[in-house]
């Protein structure tokens, strides 16, 4: 799994002046209530993974579209497993719901109380935070089913993701960092509001020990397309 820039940070910060952290009436976003709920985009809903889901997130991270990207294996339970209990990083399944419940516009993704409806498992989204109040940001980094792609829904994760980091948590900075040559992913990105920074020379070893390139994006609050 590729690490998150600056590696797995501790916790997001506390409100300081400039940096207003979560938004009024959110909990620390590490110790539950409604940033533990789930996130509704305009086609997906984003929850916390559970034990439950390891089985669908372990075949779509052995297909060789993901597995190019993300490496890892040959047994992807046990990394799995660990990426659910991380206290450092939110892990939630990208879910593709039979039914979408009632409420509000899917335009603007919201939390929802309830437990969500039942649906496949199409990949994962993950977050954690830099917590130095001087430098604070959130990364983001997403593995999608290959047999979904070209649908929008890993645009529609992101944006959903974003958009609740932007409105909830209240960072005014998130970051990604595909690889130079994954265009796919970076039109993705970029759909979202995702912004090139300059490209990482030779970011990242492939399974082959050469090492290639990434490329730093990045979003700030007022980029963000919904």
């Amino acid at each position: 799994m590729p690490p998150h820039l600056g590696g797995h940070e501790a916790l997001p910060a506390k409100a300081q002046p400039g940096n207003p952290g979560p938004g009024p009436g959110a909990p620390d976003p590490w110790t539950g209530g409604p940033t533990s709920a789930t996130l509704r985009g305009a086609a997906v809903l984003l929850r916390p993974a559970t034990e439950a889901d390891i089985p669908a997130l372990a075949a779509i991270r052995a297909e060789p579209e993901v597995l190019a990207r993300w490496r890892g294996g040959p047994d992807f339970v046990p990394e799995l497993r660990e990426s659910i209990a991380d206290e450092e990083t939110r892990f939630l399944a990208i879910v593709l719901p039979d039914s979408f419940p009632a409420g509000p516009s899917p335009a603007r993704p919201t939390l929802q109380e309830s437990d969500p409806p039942a649906g496949r498992v199409a990949g994962a989204i993950q977050w954690s935070a830099e917590p130095e109040p001087d430098y604070r940001h959130a990364s983001i980094d997403i593995f999608l089913d290959p047999s979904v792609h070209n649908r929008g829904l890993g645009t529609d994760a992101v944006r959903a993701l974003a958009t609740h980091l932007v409105d909830v948590e209240r960072f005014h900075r998130l970051v990604i960092d595909p690889a130079a040559d994954n265009e796919a992913a970076i039109r993705c990105y970029a759909k979202v509001g995702f912004r090139p920074v300059g490209i990482m020379r030779q970011y990242e070893r492939d399974a082959d020990g050469t090492w290639h390139d990434g490329l730093l994006m990045d979003l700030l609050a007022a980029d963000l397309v919904r």
